[in-house]
This record gives C-alpha cells, structure tokens and sequence, in this order.
C-alpha cells in the first residue's frame, strides 16, 4: 500500500454531539494547514449524528464526517504486498519464473475484470512437474499453443498461435515410420527430428502437430503436406529429449491452481480476526480483496508484525467509555478536550491540551489563531454553533468570558446573528416528537465510574418546556433498558430546559434517587428531582455525583 501519506484520524466522543463533530472537522482542516509531518488528517465521528448537527452541517454546506465504528488495526494498515495477478491461461514455465524473480511462494489468479480466480503455489508447480505421467495432460488442460510456443522457444511454421490443444496425446517420434504408424493417432502432438521420413509419417497419421528439434529446415513438400492435412509444424532449437521434458510445462496455471475454499481477507478486517484464521491454514500467504471484492494484493504472517496502529487525534473526550472501539489499540497524538481528565492511559506522551473552558470549540479556535491561520467562513460557523450549542447560548454556568467572545468574533466571520441562529439551531435539535425513546435516549449519553461504581448520564436541551414534558412519560420505561444494556447500577437522563435554565432529573436503579437526594440535599420523599440552576451536566451534575461517591 502507499505508505506516503499516513493516516490520522481526529475523531470526537460516541454518541457526538455538535462539539464533538464540528471541533473535529475544525482541528483537522487546521492540521493539514500547519503540520510539518507527511501525515493526511480527516475527521471521523464515532455515532450518527444528532439532528441539530446535521443542521448545522446543512447550514454552513460542510458534509459530515465518515462512520468510524472501531480503531482496532485492519488488513488496510499492513504493507499489503502488490503482487499483480496472472491469468490462468499463462503457462507453468511463466508462472515460475514470476514467481521466482519477484521471490514469490504463491501466485494470484485474475480474471479480466479482477476477481480472483485461484493460486497456484510453488508447490503446486513442483507436483505438477514431478507427479504427472499421464501423456494427453496437455490435451486436458486446454493448453493453448502459444504456451508451447514459449516454452519451447519456438517459431510456427505452419498453425495457429491462439488455437488450444483438446485432444490426443504427446509423444516423442523414436522409431522407425513403420512402428510410428501403431501408435500415432488423429489429434497426437509428435516430438521428432530433423528425418523426412518421420514427418511425412506424422502427418500422413493426422497428428495435431509436429514439433521439429535442433531448428532443423522444414522441407516445402513437408510445409506444404502439413496445410493441406491441417497439421501444425512447430520449430524449437532445443533437441528432442529438452523438448519433451520442457513441453509439459506449457500447461496453463489454471489446471493446477486451487480454485475451491480460498482463504481471503477484505481490507477492513482487523488483525485479531485474520490471526486465528491464518494459525488454522498451513499457507503462508493469503490474497486480500478491496472494498469491491476484487484481488487487490497478498499477505503473510510475516506482515502482521509490522502493521501500523491507527493514528488518533481525540477531540472534546479523553475517557475510554466515551472513546471509539478498539482506542486501546490506537496510537493516540494528541487529545484536545474541556473535560475533566480521565481513564484514558497512553502508552508514549502526547500533546494533550485541556482547558476550563466551555467547549473544545473555543480551544480549537485559540490554535487557529495562535497560528495564524485563517479562519474560512463555513468553518466559522461550526464553531460558533459548537459553543453555542455545549453553552447554552452563554446560560450554562461551563461559559466563559473567552467562550462569549470567541463565539462571537465567529459569527462575525460567519455572518450569522447569535440569538436568532441558536433559536433555529435548537429548534432543529429539539424537534422530538418523531423519534424514539432509544434515538432521543442516545442522542447525548455518557457513562462515567467511581471507585468501582459506574452511571450513565443522558441529557436533552430544549427551549421548549411542553415538548419536555410531552417526552418524559416515553423515556421513564426506557431507562432500565438502558441501564441493563450498559450493565450498569444507576442511570439519570436530564431534561434541560433551557429558556427557564432547570433540569428535571429522571433516574433508574436502586441507589439513584437516594444519591441524587443526597447529593442535593433534596426532601427525602422527593419522587420527582427538580434542578433548578442546573443545566450543565459536566459541571454542575457530575462533580458533586462524583463527590458523594467517593465518600461512600
């Protein structure tokens, strides 16, 4: 594979929100502006996007980044070997030789449009040279006569290069033409000299060809004898007994390759898979397809040991549970994030920039500036509706003075009005009523642990107080689904009003309504938990949840 642009991905938090997506887009077109290093940066997402991002996508005509679902390392991140393809009608003595120059164990076999077709191995060569006695294999294989041709390094004199070999056997004209004429039959390749009398004998009983040894002269009685009995005269420089040792070698690949039970890889499929796979087989390459199933090049064990991890920048996360699939087995660079430092170990330093702020956005913009580089009006926009988004329009008590003036120096750039545009925005992202518990559950949900106790915090914003209240009675069921499914012991879902800046709590799981009581210093007998003030989950829900925690 081209191994002169490596990949980086810069990729935000599951379940993405307009933050995560729209500070990853931002980042990574800033990368490829000021990175020094031969790397290719491109933004992912880890979730489907919500739809007051997709609004925002829409809004400033930027396409939302690919699904990346897991970061486990993948076929696609080895040196996959390019080793073209043969076609099966090639011969045994061309596939060797390919095979031997290019120090090759197994060999593909394509088809015109390139889809594998077989392999045929060294071995399969060997046994076909070593193992064969029967003289009409030829015959059998459908062996055309170029193949001959080559093998022998021969001339036609008389015949046709394209036609194949279908019938008869092969055989080596020793004797005298009396003893010839008992075992030369119709459709029989004959191996001879220079002696008239042989050719006339071999041709006079309907032999296919005659291959004439020691480039000796073909006679134009014998030339002329041969067109009118339609037999083919083919001239080799080799004697008699190279000849026939070599001619079984004009057989094309395509009899003796292994077409049936291939043990194919697709690019995508990651390397714990294709271990076991290739511990079970005792070949010790194997084709690999592209994302269109045709052949695309081989692999060995050997390869495995050098494969690349995936390379991440993260962005707006810097937790595990809230990592992408696999974010073990991925060489982290940088983690550019707002959030409290969590469990995510790496195992070399990275660049990791985490500030108070209200949004990773807001950083995003500082490195933009710190840098120098301009910032293009689209990407403006999504970064401006990131931190209006993550701040509430500046209500939530995570805003700062930097995330306010940052913001608005994007909209400036932007060309938008903040408080008519956030309106539009939230409406977009609020319009709940055609989705389902699940989809509106998992549209901004994370899971977070404490001295061995893990819960999971959900949250909508809506500027709508009604379309809350109408969602809730939907939810209430679900969130024991949910917590079962995560096989955790309390779950919580926020709905944020966000015009009256209050939270009404819904909770599942036996300690939960006791901790949130605790936690608030709430009445004891309080059913439904009401926040009023709070309306940011990372810092005025989850650090005093956390505190009690730990003090239990």
């Amino acid at each position: 594979m081209n191994k002169s642009k490596q990949i980086v991905n810069v990729i935000g938090h599951i379940n993405p929100d307009t933050d995560s997506v729209c500070s990853a887009i931002a980042y990574a077109r800033l990368k490829q502006e000021i990175s020094q290093e031969d790397y290719d940066y491109g933004a992912k997402r880890a979730g489907e996007i919500n739809e007051e991002t997709q609004f925002v996508l829409r809004r400033f005509g930027v396409p939302a980044p690919d699904y990346m679902t897991d970061v486990r390392t993948q076929v696609m991140d080895i040196d996959v070997s390019r080793v073209p393809g043969a076609k099966e009608n090639i011969s045994l003595k061309m596939a060797w030789e390919i095979m031997r120059r290019d120090g090759l164990q197994t060999l593909p076999v394509v088809d015109d449009e390139g889809q594998l077709r077989g392999l045929i191995t060294i071995e399969d060569i060997a046994k076909s040279y070593m193992e064969v006695y029967d003289s009409e294999i030829i015959a059998k294989a459908n062996t055309p006569f170029i193949n001959v041709i080559e093998v022998l390094s021969g001339e036609m004199i008389r015949g046709r290069e394209e036609e194949l070999v279908t019938r008869g056997k092969c055989l080596i004209a020793a004797a005298n033409p009396d003893l010839m004429e008992s075992y030369i039959q119709q459709g029989d390749i004959v191996i001879l000299g220079n002696r008239y009398e042989s050719q006339l004998c071999a041709i006079e009983m309907d032999a296919k060809c005659i291959i004439i040894c020691d480039g000796a002269r073909v006679s134009y009685t014998i030339s002329k004898l041969a067109e009118e009995k339609g037999c083919f005269i083919i001239k080799t420089p080799f004697d008699t007994f190279t000849a026939s040792r070599l001619i079984n070698q004009s057989i094309p690949i395509g009899y003796f390759m292994k077409r049936t039970d291939l043990v194919t890889f697709g690019l995508g499929e990651y390397l714990d898979d294709i271990r076991e796979v290739m511990a079970k087989k005792r070949y010790r390459d194997f084709p690999v397809l592209d994302w269109s199933g045709k052949y695309f090049g081989m692999i060995s064990r050997r390869r495995l040991l050098g494969a690349r991890k995936k390379r991440l920048i993260l962005v707006d996360h810097n937790e595990v549970s809230q990592a992408v699939d696999g974010i073990e087995e991925a060489k982290i660079l940088e983690i550019i994030d707002h959030h409290r430092i969590g469990s995510l170990e790496t195992l070399e330093p990275v660049v990791f920039r985490n500030q108070p702020l209200g949004c990773t956005a807001t950083i995003v913009y500082q490195m933009y500036r710190e840098n120098h580089v301009d910032i293009p009006v689209e990407i403006a926009g999504l970064l401006c509706s990131a931190i209006l988004s993550d701040t509430l329009i500046y209500r939530s008590p995570t805003c700062t003075e930097i995330d306010r003036m940052a913001a608005e120096e994007l909209a400036s750039i932007a060309g938008i009005q903040v408080e008519e545009y956030a309106k539009e925005m939230f409406a977009a992202g609020s319009n709940l009523s055609a989705k389902s518990s699940e989809e509106i559950f998992y549209q901004d949900f994370k899971k977070f642990e404490v001295g061995g106790t893990s819960f999971g915090v959900g949250q909508i914003n809506s500027m709508d107080a009604g379309e809350l209240e109408a969602i809730k009675d939907r939810l209430n069921p679900y969130l024991k689904k949910a917590m079962e499914d995560h096989g955790i012991s309390m779950i919580y879902f926020m709905l944020t009003d966000i015009m009256r800046g209050s939270t009404e709590l819904l909770y599942a799981g036996d300690d939960a309504r006791e901790m949130v009581v605790e936690t608030f210093h709430l009445p004891g007998d309080a059913k439904v938990i009401v926040l009023d003030g709070v309306v940011s989950r990372k810092k005025q829900l989850i650090p005093p949840m956390m505190m009690t925690l730990q003090e239990k």
